[in-house]
């Protein structure tokens, strides 16, 4: 991977939303077309995730990416690149709280009192947040 695709990937807790937002490519579930969205990544434990604030139905990206993983995660601030990736949508209450308890601790702190986003709780997001773990295709 390049040093500079690997350096807008190396997120932390102290990134800006700017920082995460990037686009991603699906393919369809019915109708086999390209499906292209904004979205946010997090990075926890050395490895990249897709995630989102709880919804009470799932997202059409991640039944998207459950039906077929493999997808384009493009990077867009700082560097525009398109990455070769594959999807793991993680569906395990255990492993959902290890990893979105993070998450909700980051957005907490990112969106204060005066944010237009109420705060994040750990069990809402467990409960009805999208999640799935991002692995790159060997990329040059």
């Amino acid at each position: 991977m390049k040093p500079d695709v690997r350096q807008a990937l190396a997120i932390n807790a102290s990134s800006t939303t700017e920082d995460r937002t990037i686009d991603i490519t699906t393919t369809g579930r019915r109708s086999g077309e390209p499906r292209r969205i904004e979205i946010v990544f997090y990075r926890f434990d050395d490895e990249i995730y897709l995630s989102g604030i709880p919804g009470p139905k799932t997202r059409d990206w991640l039944a998207n990416l459950a039906a077929q993983p493999s997808f384009t995660f493009h990077l867009k601030h700082g560097i525009v690149a398109d990455l070769p990736a594959t999807a793991t949508v993680i569906v395990d209450p255990v492993e959902r709280r290890r990893v979105l308890a993070d998450f909700v601790e980051q957005f907490n702190q990112r969106n204060g009192p005066d944010s237009p986003w109420p705060k994040a709780v750990v069990d809402e997001w467990v409960e009805r947040s999208p999640l799935a773990k991002v692995t790159f295709a060997d990329i040059a």
